[in-house]
């Protein structure tokens, strides 16, 4: 939490308390607004970063989307640190929503291939997320991340099972196909356009700017690097590896 948002928390305590704990100005439960419930705390804070970013998020302007104080945030998620893993949260129950049941008999390649597709679109969906959905639960021990993360981790390793993998063999099958799944995304979500209303691939991109002499692959790939079909890639390098690691079995 920055400093501002703390004597902002502060600041307005100290004022609910003069007023026995009630909040000044629009109530949680607004009408036209809806009553304010964790769940909607947390699509919110998804909304405003999909639109304006991740530096945009503030305890202040995700109250302001709510219309609420931003001491009333403070119930739903007792600090920024808090909000940013509900985020991962909720952006892991949107994947493990999209995919449902695991089918009884599905193939279980097939069944991996599916889950790379869905995150993949959810990805394409929250963008701006994704960084933090990669990078944050590495800081937190394996059971302290988010429940719907868990799940996600806990349906892959069963679906390796499936396809006779156990112990030493299934870890390592299962953290090959995460790097890959998710070092994919990172790298192909991460290309920042350099002037989105211009068609040219270089100018796009700004490799222009690059000398030619110097980086010539660079500024040769630039049209790959513009328009490119990141499923079927993720697609594609996922059976590159399921073919390496199921090799004579």
């Amino acid at each position: 939490m920055s400093s501002n948002e703390s004597g902002e928390r502060s600041g307005q305590g100290a004022s609910s308390a003069r007023r026995g704990g009630a909040p000044s100005g629009r109530s949680a439960s607004e009408p036209g607004r809806g009553r304010l419930t964790r769940a909607r705390v947390l699509a919110a804070a998804v909304a405003l970063v999909d639109r304006a970013g991740m530096p945009a998020l503030t305890m202040r302007r995700l109250a302001t989307d709510l219309g609420v104080e931003p001491m009333a945030l403070y119930r739903y998620a007792a600090s920024k640190d808090a909000l940013l893993t509900g985020m991962i949260e909720a952006f892991y129950a949107e994947v493990n929503e999209r995919l449902g049941p695991v089918p009884p008999d599905v193939d279980w390649r097939a069944e991996v291939h599916r889950i790379a597709a869905v995150f993949c679109a959810v990805a394409d969906t929250h963008p701006a997320m994704l960084p933090l959905v990669i990078a944050r639960p590495l800081s937190v021990p394996l059971a302290r991340r988010p429940t719907s993360m868990l799940q996600l981790n806990e349906r892959l390793l069963v679906l390796i099972g499936r396809g006779g993998f156990d112990g030493a063999e299934a870890l390592w099958i299962y953290r090959a196909l995460v790097g890959w799944i998710l070092g994919y995304l990172l790298v192909d979500k991460r290309q920042i356009v350099d002037n989105p209303d211009e068609p040219e691939p270089l100018l796009r991109l700004g490799l222009h700017r690059l000398p030619a002499a110097e980086y010539p692959r660079l500024r040769a790939l630039a049209p790959l690097l513009a328009d490119h079909d990141a499923p079927a890639e993720l697609a594609a390098g996922l059976d590159i590896l399921l073919d390496a690691l199921t090799a004579g079995h």
